[in-house]
């Protein structure tokens, strides 16, 4: 199982920047999905993660109406749009993948990407 992590970058508060998670090496469709994200010096933290059918999804109460997470079943890809970014949602952002209901324990994820460094500055 191989999940490739992409499209983070630098930008400057209040910007955008929107996530890709490519999957390989499971079937997509039954598995749930999460975004976590981890700062220098403190812990892994869930982001939002969403169902194997795409029909729920949570977020995290610091992201909430900022974040958007979405899958594309035909393309085995998984995204986080972030807008209204700030310095504070710095991290390397990870997406990770189990087989089941969606969680937002990330010791519940059985596959992980490499992660994408999130920065946002002026």
């Amino acid at each position: 199982v191989q999940l490739q992590a992409s499209g983070g970058g630098l930008v400057q508060p209040g910007g955008s920047l929107r996530l890709f998670c490519a999957a390989s090496g499971l079937d997509f469709d039954d598995h749930a999905f999460g975004w976590f994200r981890q700062a220098p010096g403190k812990e892994r933290e869930a982001v939002s993660c969403i169902s194997s059918r795409g029909d729920t999804s949570y977020y995290a109460d610091f992201v909430k109406g900022r974040f958007i997470i979405s899958r594309d079943d035909a393309k085995n890809t998984l995204y986080l749009q972030m807008d209204s970014l700030k310095p504070e949602d710095t991290a390397v952002y990870y997406c990770a993948a189990r087989w089941g209901l969606a969680l937002m324990d990330p010791e519940s994820y059985d596959y992980w990407g490499q992660g994408t460094q999130v920065t946002v500055s002026s």
